[in-house]
This record gives structure tokens, C-alpha cells and sequence, in this order.
């Protein structure tokens, strides 16, 4: 029991001295990220912010095994990263749902690969549409869907075989204010259940702030880590839309947007001067 525990235990991310370069099409080489360094311990929800382009996304492709770095290491769970690492999830900004699955098809395909019988899959996955508030809608399709109910199927998806490490590209990013409130509410109601370690991209600070144990700054492209802040809000948090009037949230929104606000300027002008070319 002891060893099963162990296995499932959410494991430590760690980036150390982490570069990577991509070929462009002329010839020439690319430096997206740059001696990167980034720990992120075990159960703990870390959001990375910077202005577009920094390598943000770059980062969660290397963790999650999808990419490998040009130097430096990725660790998860003490171990180096090579190819999609076991118990990790992905959700990104588009949706991936199956369009000729139904909800309930696209929720049990990860047990489903897992090695679950059908019907053991599909108990499981009413379960966790039922959890993000879809049920009655097992049977239809992502095109019948709203946006904010398609993330919904996406989020029950990830979570569905409990991950150990949960990587989300802007899931929320595409949503309208009032949508994106309510689902990032339901994330943290979920990730309180089971706690993995979480590597949240987003490019809305507040956002950031709301959900997260840190929040790490990156800077304008070749991107890099320029400063990592500790949120020290309470938990369980409440509704995001009502903490972010609460005193301390304000005074970490200042302190983290004076470190960002340099880089988004930054990488501001670098488009301007681009365009005037």
C-alpha cells in the first residue's frame, strides 16, 4: 500500500539551466527560452506569466515531454524527462474534445487507454461530468456544446484519471469574463480534491493570482525566469471574483505587475520597431 501511495504521490517539477532552440525556416536558429530555472514542489499550483512570445507554452512542452531542451534538464518526480511522462494531463487553450464523441465518449477514453473495461469506464466518467456540472449532456456532441461547457468536458478529460501533474495552456483563455469566474472556481473546487502539482500558463495576472500557490515572472523572448512570487492567500481561496478586492490580493498584484509590466513594454516596443520596418 505503501508503495502504491508513493507512486501516486503529486512529484516535484524541476527545470534546471534550461535552453531551447528551434531551426526557423531560413536557416538560422531560434533561441525561445534561456537558462531557465523553475522548482515546483510537490502538490503545488505555480501560474507563469509574461508578455506573448516569452516561451511560456515552450516551457510546459519541455515538462511534458512533448519537447526535449537544446541544454539544461527537465525533472518530474526526481527523473529526467524523456517523451510523455506517466500521470501527466494536458489541457490547452483550444478545445480537444473528439467532435464524433459524444461528452461521455470523449470523458472515458483516458481510463478507456488506461485498461479499464468500457463500463467501468463510463461509470467513472459520469461521475466526472457530473462533477463539472454537465450532467444530462452525456450524450451530446462538442458542436452542440457551449464553449464554457466544452471546457467543462475537457477539464472532467484531464482530471478524470487523476493526474500526478496537471499542465494547462490558457484553458481558460478564450472564455468571457464572467464564464471564465465560474470555471476557475470549479478548477480549484477540483485540484483541492486530489492536489497535483500544477504548471498554469496564462497571460492574465489576475488570473494568476486567484488560483495559484506562486507566480512566476518570465521575461520578454529569449524568455527566462526573472522573479518567482509566493501567494500567500488563504485555502481554500472562496470565489476568485470576490478575493480579488481583498487587500493582500491587491498589494500581490502590484508587487508581481512591476516585474512584468518591464517585460511587456518590452516586448511592446519590440513589435512596434518590427512593424515599422
Amino acid at each position: 500500500m505503501a508503495a502504491a501511495e508513493a507512486r501516486q504521490a503529486p512529484p516535484r517539477i524541476e527545470l534546471a539551466g534550461v535552453t531551447k532552440r528551434f531551426a526557423t525556416p531560413s536557416g538560422s536558429v531560434f533561441t525561445a527560452l534561456q537558462d531557465v530555472g523553475l522548482t515546483v514542489e510537490p502538490g503545488q499550483f505555480c501560474a507563469i506569466v509574461g508578455p506573448t512570445g516569452c516561451g511560456k507554452s515552450t516551457t510546459l512542452g519541455l515538462v511534458s515531454g512533448l519537447d526535449e531542451p537544446s541544454a539544461g534538464s527537465v525533472r518530474v518526480g526526481g527523473l529526467d524527462v524523456h517523451g510523455v511522462t506517466s500521470g501527466v494531463s494536458l489541457m490547452f487553450q483550444t478545445d480537444v474534445l473528439m467532435p464524433w464523441k459524444s461528452v461521455l465518449g470523449n470523458v472515458s477514453m483516458g481510463p478507456i487507454f488506461s485498461g479499464r473495461s468500457k463500463t467501468e469506464a463510463h461509470a467513472l466518467a459520469r461521475d466526472w461530468i457530473a462533477r463539472v456540472g454537465l450532467s444530462g449532456f452525456e450524450d451530446h456532441y462538442p458542436h452542440q456544446l457551449s464553449g464554457g461547457m466544452r471546457k467543462r468536458a475537457g477539464l472532467a478529460a484531464a482530471l478524470i484519471n487523476e493526474p500526478r501533474v496537471l499542465l494547462m495552456d490558457e484553458p481558460f483563455g478564450a472564455l468571457d469574463v464572467q464564464t471564465k469566474a465560474i470555471m476557475s472556481n470549479e478548477l480549484l473546487a477540483l485540484w483541492e480534491e486530489t492536489r497535483p502539482t500544477v504548471l498554469f500558463i496564462t497571460h492574465d495576472l489576475e488570473e494568476a493570482i486567484a488560483l495559484a500557490d506562486r507566480v512566476a515572472v518570465m521575461t520578454v523572448g529569449p524568455g527566462s525566469i526573472k522573479a518567482v512570487f509566493d501567494i500567500d492567500l488563504p485555502r481554500p481561496r472562496g470565489a476568485v471574483q470576490e478575493i480579488r478586492f481583498e487587500p493582500r490580493f491587491l498589494e500581490l498584484y502590484q508587487q508581481i505587475w512591476e516585474a512584468l509590466r518591464e517585460e511587456v513594454e518590452r516586448a511592446y516596443s519590440r513589435t512596434a520597431m518590427a512593424g515599422a520596418r
